[in-house]
């Protein structure tokens, strides 16, 4: 039987699809972003501050009332939009956060947090710099073919207890979050949300696989060589590593809640059928259009993560140190971002004749072709504190939002956007839903996580090289034959 906290993100999604059973009784009004300025992003910039600060100043107090807190900026976000612009707007922005990004956003979180969480590895796993290294590889090959949440989910457990004894151990998850949760999504519109929504919008399955394969081994790359140096060195530094025993060294690798496995084909089979399957029959909820395939592969999500609780023994979860916690800091946090961000998002949507114009010229060079580096760089910056995937929308709009030119004429655009939204969402916490969670969980397992800004300096000093190396070898034209010209030249 669920428990109290279990029913909390349910109810979440219930009420949010709730809104499918009312017709809109009216066109509902559209907020115009070029009529907005920059006071508007302030809910925005105070949610974010919240996030980024209430861990840090009032720890417990943040953890009792986040909910609130992310209430009350979604309120003062909104409360002005009607006020100025009418009832209407405000209420057709609400339901478009609601239910056109965020149910659909969510309800895959959601069900690949709670159908990962049922997966049990067991057996010996000492956190060796090899175990490590090995554990942040194989989640970075899988996390395009079952996302970066399905992947963090699955891993993120073993890795934490095999490192328990270790004294350094927080650099392991940092890296986990880079490579798993972020880095490891880029070759498929599975991996990561942003290449779902371009999967969405016509751009070729396996064209992030094709495209982006090189710049992402030579990412990977990089990251794993700089954390293995890292764990090397604190691995034969740590004065209180502890090793298992030699019984618990002989125990055998064992998965179990296999039926997992299966629903978590179940979602990867939904999401892919929801971009395939096109009956032509939708629903508009108050100015927000909901597509068929897109109510029935969420319905499938929820169903897949009932069935997982159902078919799952419950001391697979036990064992697995499962809670609802990080879920709910994810549902409920993220809920007020997406609703903050709709001025701020309509601002950018706006182009030229919005607040961020200047911003928006940047893309463009003098010549009127894109100007790929300021498409990586703002793609990638704006990723890290707006969420990639909406960013990502707002930028293959700007290039020009034709599928069959962003894979021709324009494809340097669209890897420069792809590239900029996948990868560079793990400069921040909530660059990508998996890096909440992630942090989430550690912390609940009593690692000492670096605070929302610590964590940004960790990730600029690791992160900032290679995306610099990035800019020079792949965004500015440059062929991979460039490095190894380079490589041969030394």
């Amino acid at each position: 039987m669920l428990s109290r906290l279990a029913l909390r993100p349910l109810c979440v999604l219930c009420c949010a699809a709730g809104f499918l059973v009312f017709p809109a009784v009216a066109q509902a009004a559209t907020i115009d972003g070029a009529a907005l300025t920059w006071p508007w992003a302030l809910p925005f910039a105070g949610i974010l501050l919240s996030i980024a600060l209430g861990p840090l100043l009032f720890r417990n107090f943040w953890h009792h009332h986040y909910g609130k807190f992310a209430f009350v900026w979604a309120v003062l976000a909104l409360t002005p939009m009607a006020a100025l612009h009418g009832v209407d707007t405000a209420l057709a922005a609400l339901v478009h956060a609601l239910l056109g990004d965020y149910l659909g956003f969510i309800a895959i979180l959601f069900a690949l947090y709670v159908v990962a969480g049922g997966v049990l590895v067991t057996g010996a796993l000492r956190g060796t710099p090899l175990t490590n290294t090995i554990i942040l590889a194989f989640g970075t090959l899988i996390a395009s073919v079952i996302g970066t949440t399905g992947a963090a989910m699955i891993l993120i457990r073993p890795l934490l207890r095999a490192n328990a004894a270790r004294f350094h151990n927080v650099h392991v998850v940092v890296f986990f979050i880079f490579l798993v949760g972020n880095i490891g999504g880029a070759l498929s519109p599975l991996g990561d949300p942003p290449l779902f929504i371009g999967f969405l919008n016509g751009i070729d399955f396996f064209w992030p696989g094709q495209h982006l394969w090189q710049q992402t081994a030579f990412v990977a790359g990089c990251v794993l060589a700089v954390f293995i140096v890292i764990d090397v060195w604190f691995y034969f530094g740590d004065q209180k590593a502890v090793a298992v025993d030699d019984e618990a060294q002989q125990a055998p690798l064992r998965v179990r809640g296999i039926v997992n496995l299966i629903l978590l084909a179940l979602i990867v089979a939904a999401v892919i059928d929801s971009a395939i399957w096109k009956p032509g029959i939708s629903f508009s909820v108050y100015g927000t259009t909901l597509e068929l395939q897109d109510i029935a592969r969420d319905g499938v999500l929820f169903i897949a993560a009932l069935l997982s609780l159902w078919l799952t023994p419950d001391e697979h979860r036990e064992a697995n140190g499962f809670s609802w916690e990080p879920i709910l800091e994810v549902a409920f946090l993220f809920a007020g971002i997406f609703v903050c961000a709709v001025p701020v998002l309509a601002m950018l949507d706006a182009g030229s004749d919005g607040a961020f114009a200047s911003l928006v010229g940047a893309v463009t060079a003098h010549d009127g072709q894109p100007h790929l580096v300021a498409y990586f760089w703002l793609t990638g910056v704006l990723s890290a504190i707006l969420d990639n995937a909406p960013t990502y929308l707002v930028f293959f709009k700007l290039a020009g939002g034709n599928a069959t030119d962003l894979m021709g004429p324009l494809s340097g655009a669209l890897a420069a956007i792809s590239m900029g939204a996948v990868y560079m969402g793990a400069l921040t916490y909530i660059g990508n839903a998996p890096n909440f969670m992630i942090y989430a969980i550690a912390t609940e397992r009593g690692i000492r996580m670096p605070s929302f800004f610590g964590y940004i300096l960790c990730s600029v000093v690791v992160l900032g090289p290679v995306f610099a190396a990035v800019t020079y070898f792949f965004v500015m034209d440059q062929s991979w034959s460039s490095l190894l010209h380079l490589l041969q030249l030394r």
